[in-house]
């Protein structure tokens, strides 16, 4: 027995196949109006189903990244600082450096893009089918050392799944807690011998970090894991954020007047 379009939607929901269910209207008068055959127009109804798939598979992965926006290389500004390694970043958008089971340091100056940079990374990562992990370092870290044992080793088992993780802003309060010193040592250690990549950004020197961990043999032992596969990009420059503000200071002052 035929069924109706109508029946045929509900059936298609029933199977969970809300692509096809979508376009299937659409694509049926398509059809019937340029008398394309039938493998053409049912390739192109499973060709929907799959594209709403992997739109959901990917939103969820962003979702479950802890990205905060979606970043690219595209919209970065290069003229602004022409001496960042524009090169470097491109390499490691390329994401070589995650099948190497390299890490890459994003170290330099406040608001020279190398957050930006991180994410835009990552956010690539997410849309070739890779699982990320993005934390703001600090808030993570302060956090940890308040935390139950059962939360603090959620947390740790959330930093080793991912392929790639991203630590953001490293050292951002210069020291932190102990008990994160220690998290972060596991972290990298672990994250090490089962040869996934990190990407570490920070506005601090590597020469300072055991200052900022409390401890010199910790810092090491951290760099020494963290540098053997890595590749270290510098950013000197000016600030972005500081242009930005005077920008709207700028508009700001001129739509007073």
């Amino acid at each position: 027995m035929t069924m109706s379009l109508a029946e045929i939607d509900r059936a298609l929901r029933d199977l969970r196949l809300s692509g096809i269910a979508a376009t299937l209207e659409t694509r049926v008068l398509q059809a019937q109006a340029s008398q394309q055959p039938f493998l053409e127009t049912f390739s192109m109804i499973l060709q929907d189903e799959l594209d709403r798939r992997r739109s959901r598979l990917l939103e969820r992965r962003y979702q479950q990244s802890g990205l905060d926006e979606r970043r690219t290389l595209a919209e970065f500004d290069w003229a602004f600082n022409p001496k960042l390694p524009r090169q470097a970043c491109f390499e490691l958008h390329t994401l070589k450096f995650l099948a190497d089971a390299d890490n890459a340091l994003l170290i330099g100056k406040p608001g020279t893009g190398k957050s930006h940079i991180a994410k835009a990374i990552a956010y690539n990562a997410i849309l070739q089918g890779i699982k990320v992990r993005y934390v703001e370092s600090d808030t993570v870290f302060a956090g940890y050392a308040v935390d139950t044992r059962t939360d603090q080793d959620r947390l740790l088992k959330m930093l080793l799944e991912p392929e790639l993780v991203v630590l953001d802003d490293l050292f951002l309060a210069k020291r932190i807690p102990d008990a994160a010193a220690e998290l972060l040592q596991t972290l990298v250690h672990q994250r090490y011998k089962l040869r996934r990549s990190i990407i570490v950004t920070s506005n601090r020197v590597v020469q300072d970090w055991g200052r900022y961990l409390g401890d010199n043999t910790m810092a090491t032992t951290i760099l020494d894991r963290l540098m053997h596969r890595s590749k270290l990009l510098e950013f000197e420059g000016k600030s972005y954020r500081l242009k930005e503000a005077a920008t709207r200071l700028a508009v700001s002052e001129k739509a007073d007047s």
